[in-house]
This record gives structure tokens, C-alpha cells and sequence, in this order.
């Protein structure tokens, strides 16, 4: 359920949510089409690349009014270890073996996960009725996936959802210790410190033997990846953790619901997939899971 439009702020965060789910589905897209050309992981570097470059040039806005709280270290290091490190390499080994489309459906598993990580960190009280959404949704992830069939777009797709799970579970850690930080440290550090620490996590990684660096430079997937660092790191993460400031952790992760709209929708508009008619009977069962953990 979408938080109520009561005040600014609440209307303000919800907007902010809103354009970053839709930011982060088109990510899944340009990340497909740069890795037609690109090695992953010189995709994954220059994102990271091209978004601290563009903190450096308002270096002084993300420095303002820091004031590092003795201890924070840990909180910020498990941080941006979830979400940019092991997320992006979940995430981009998912999105070279399945489609944009179903790596998209998948992240609706994100506020459950951040639910079950609540019960179990937070000690909140959970409903019979959410955990009954927790399986259905669970079941419809792996309908989903079985229902998969390899192809030049997506040639292992239970390796490819499998993976994109895994980077959900990682995003539901950020979740949590992110909305432990927005209460001392304001949303713009908190994403500079996410892709200038990526940016040193993934430099060493481009001289791995089986990574394959470019020997000439493509405009078009380039501009994929500047697009990847300038907008989706700056902009869907900014907008992400200035609406996560503002609103519960559990409604925040409520917002992820419409990343498998929109992605279904820019990956059949962009790249021409499409979804079975089983593979969009398990879609219905997975937001069905999801809505009735939101209940």
C-alpha cells in the first residue's frame, strides 16, 4: 500500500519513490543493451566511474554539514558492501543470463525480504496473512523461473533469476542499514559513499583474466553507461534515500512493486520481450504475494 499524500514531505517522498522505481526498471534495459558490447563488469566500473565524477564536481554539497557519529564505520561499510559491491555483481551476471523483463519481476521480492529482515532484526510483529503473501509470492518467483526457456537474449534463465534474488536479498540489507544512516547522514552523502566505494571495489576486478577490457570505445552503449552512472546511480539512488528519509523502511520497500510494471512494460517497448502466458499468470501470483504482505 502506498503511503498517504498528508503534508510535503510525505507527498514529496512519494514522488521521489515513484520516479525512482521507474529510473531503476529502465536501468535493467540499458544494462542489457551495454552488455551486448561490454563486459560486465567494465559496464558495472564505469557506472560507478561516471557517478563519482559527478559528485566530485559538488563535492562541497555532499561534504556539507558531515559529522561522522563514532561507531558508524560498520553500518556504513555492511552498507555499501550490500548495494553497490555484491548487488552490482549479482545483478549484472543476472541480467546477462535472463531476460530485463523477468530480472525486473523479481525484484518484487524485495519488501518481503525486507519484512522477514524486520521480523528477525527489528523484532516486528508479522501477520499470518504477510507470511501467507511470503509464500505465494516465494511460489510465484519460482513458477516463474520454471516456466523459463533459454534463448540468445537469455541463455540461462534459472542461473539468471537465481542471481537476481540473490542481489534483492543484498538490497534488502542496504534497505535496512540505510534507514539506520538517514537519521545522522543526509541521502546525498549516503550516495556518494555508494559509488565512490563501488568505484574502488570494482577498478581491481577489471584485471581479472576472464574479464575482457574494450578496445574501442561504441557511442551508443557508452551512453548506456553514462546514463547508468549520471541517472540511475545519481539520480534513483538520491530519490530513493531522500524518500526512504521520509517514510517507514517497509513502505519505502512497498514502492519496489512498481519496478515489474514498468520493466515488462520498457522491455517489451525498448527490446521487444514478451512473457508467456504462464510466465504472466506467475507475475499476477507474484504481486498478489506482495499485496497481501502490504495489507
Amino acid at each position: 500500500m502506498m503511503p498517504p499524500f498528508f503534508g510535503r514531505k510525505p507527498s514529496l517522498a512519494s514522488l521521489a519513490l515513484i520516479l525512482a522505481m521507474f529510473l531503476w526498471a529502465s536501468s535493467f534495459i540499458a544494462l542489457k543493451y551495454a552488455f551486448r558490447t561490454y563486459d560486465p563488469l567494465v559496464v558495472i566500473f564505469g557506472r560507478m566511474l561516471v557517478a563519482s565524477i559527478c559528485f566530485l564536481i559538488v563535492a562541497n554539497r555532499v561534504t556539507k554539514a558531515f559529522q561522522y557519529r563514532s561507531g558508524d564505520y560498520k553500518l556504513l561499510l555492511f552498507m555499501a558492501l550490500s548495494e553497490p559491491c555484491l548487488y552490482f555483481l549479482f545483478e549484472a551476471k543476472a541480467v546477462e543470463n535472463t531476460t530485463a523483463s523477468q530480472a525486473g519481476m523479481i525484484t518484487a521480492m524485495l519488501p518481503i525480504l525486507v519484512m522477514i529482515a524486520a521480523a528477525l532484526i527489528l523484532k516486528e510483529r508479522i501477520g499470518g496473512r504477510s507470511w501467507l503473501g511470503a509464500v505465494t509470492a516465494v511460489g510465484g518467483v519460482c513458477w516463474l523461473t520454471l516456466l523459463s526457456v533459454p534463448t540468445d537474449e537469455a541463455p540461462n534463465p534459472l542461473l539468471g533469476n537465481f542471481l537476481e534474488f540473490l542481489a534483492m536479498l543484498c538490497a534488502a540489507g542496504y534497505t535496512i542499514a540505510l534507514k539506520a544512516l538517514t537519521k545522522s547522514y543526509t541521502p546525498f552523502f549516503l550516495t556518494a559513499l555508494q559509488a565512490v566505494t563501488g568505484c574502488f571495489f570494482y577498478f581491481p576486478l577489471l584485471f581479472l583474466p576472464s574479464t575482457k577490457l574494450p578496445k574501442a570505445f561504441h557511442p551508443a552503449p557508452g551512453f548506456a553507461i553514462v546514463y547508468l552512472g549520471a541517472v540511475i546511480t545519481l539520480g534513483a539512488y538520491g530519490l530513493y534515500n531522500y524518500g526512504l528519509k521520509h517514510v517507514p523502511a517497509n513502505k519505502a520497500a512497498s514502492f519496489v512493486n512498481l519496478i515489474p510494471i514498468f520493466s515488462v512494460f520498457l522491455g517489451w517497448l525498448l527490446l521487444g520481450e514478451t512473457l508467456s502466458l504462464g510466465q504472466t499468470a506467475a507475475g499476477v501470483v507474484i504481486m498478489g504475494g506482495v499485496y497481501l504482505t502490504q495489507r
